[in-house]
């Protein structure tokens, strides 16, 4: 078999979940080196998505299903927070049911691992029928939303054989924040000093994502075993980690057929905390940048959350800062992850989500690679 070609086999890894987990540290510095120079955007790949960005008046409307959808909710936030343009993530099933009145002013981003999803790909045929120029992430450059958008904004995530998204999913993490780092280029959020440092930054996270995969890997096994009686869980998270939430009970579900929600940490007190207790545990992301006020102020409510709960008795499985030993002495069972700014601690923590989900399913006897009922790109609505 040649260098280039695809292996048949996910061998040394027992499923092909595991290795592109695992593969996730090379694709995430694939993508970067597609679009990054070492503090510098590459301009010839980068100026479409610049051209795009500059017809937003206002706002821009993303369209996505699944993981792609969460994607999408980390995106709204980084994008808002920093340059200011408004976003607004739809369904994209609901996206086409919308009446063309509405937001005739935006521009369109569609969001989709294959590029073939159906009711994405018939998000996208509105969106142009209306007007609007489009934006295509995908991780099939020769898919048929990257040739029918306006601007195709590819991922270097390579093929993605387990049907749970992971290694796609952090991938089209990494596009949305160079697409936010661009938007704050376009609106002068960010000056180009701040921008170059925010890309410089980002050359070291595959090697810290690397770094830290033995150890989640080894860690989560016996934790999944501790939660293996369990009969739901509630995922929770503030800001931008409550996509993150929502992607970890998705993984749960599709993966180990267990039931899971995803939850913001502020609405559990309202309502869901009556579901709380020894069968139904809390999964709480409680990582910080604490070189971020808001980043610490979301903390501080997420530890007092954390207090509140140990009180009640409940069994936390949380995902901490390294070195927190706060909520390492209030959760039952901590995963740790090391130090990012606070718009980069996504692609971190979703990988531990994404190894629980795993060693869930294996622990249940199922064919992690092909979960019931499902297929990797829903080709019919």
């Amino acid at each position: 078999m040649s260098a280039s070609a695809a292996p048949e086999s996910p061998a040394p890894f027992a499923h092909w979940m595991l290795r592109e987990i695992h593969q996730q540290p090379e694709t995430l510095a694939a993508t970067l080196d597609r679009y990054v120079d070492g503090s510098s955007f590459r301009d010839s790949v980068c100026q479409p998505i610049r051209d795009w960005l500059r017809a937003a008046r206002g706002e821009i409307v993303l369209a996505a299903s699944g993981s792609s959808r969460h994607a999408g909710l980390v995106a709204e936030l980084m994008i808002e927070d920093l340059s200011g343009i408004a976003v607004d993530v739809e369904y994209a099933s609901e996206y086409c049911c919308r009446s063309g009145h509405a937001l005739k002013n935006a521009i369109v981003m569609v969001v989709s691992q294959s590029g073939e999803t159906a009711d994405t790909l018939a998000a996208l045929r509105k969106a142009r029928a209306a007007g609007h120029l489009t934006l295509a992430l995908t991780n099939a450059a020769s898919s048929t939303m990257a040739h029918e958008a306006t601007v195709s904004f590819p991922t270097e995530a390579g093929r993605e054989r387990a049907i749970p998204a992971t290694k796609s999913f952090t991938a089209q993490l990494l596009n949305l924040y160079l697409l936010s780092l661009l938007a704050a280029e376009i609106q002068q959020t960010l000056t180009s000093a701040e921008i170059g440092t925010r890309l410089a930054q980002l050359q070291h996270l595959p090697t810290q994502i690397a770094a830290q995969l033995p150890a989640w890997e080894h860690a989560m096994s016996p934790i999944a075993h501790r939660f293996h009686n369990a009969a739901s869980f509630l995922f929770l998270g503030r800001g931008v980690h409550y996509a993150i939430a929502r992607e970890g009970a998705l993984k749960l579900k599709e993966s180990a057929y267990l039931h899971a929600e995803g939850y913001p940490s502020g609405e559990l007190k309202h309502g869901p905390n009556a579901l709380v207790g020894d069968r139904i545990p809390l999964v709480m992301l409680a990582t910080v940048d604490r070189s971020d006020p808001a980043s610490r102020e979301r903390y501080d409510k997420v530890l007092q959350l954390l207090r509140d709960m140990r009180a009640q008795h409940a069994t936390i499985f949380a995902i901490a800062s390294t070195g927190d030993r706060e909520v390492a002495a209030l959760a039952t069972c901590t995963i740790f992850v090391d130090h990012l700014p606070e718009l980069l601690l996504p692609i971190a923590e979703v990988i531990p989500l994404q190894l629980f989900a795993y060693f869930m399913a294996i622990h249940n006897g199922i064919d992690v690679d092909h979960p019931r009922n499902l297929t990797k790109a829903v080709l019919t609505e």
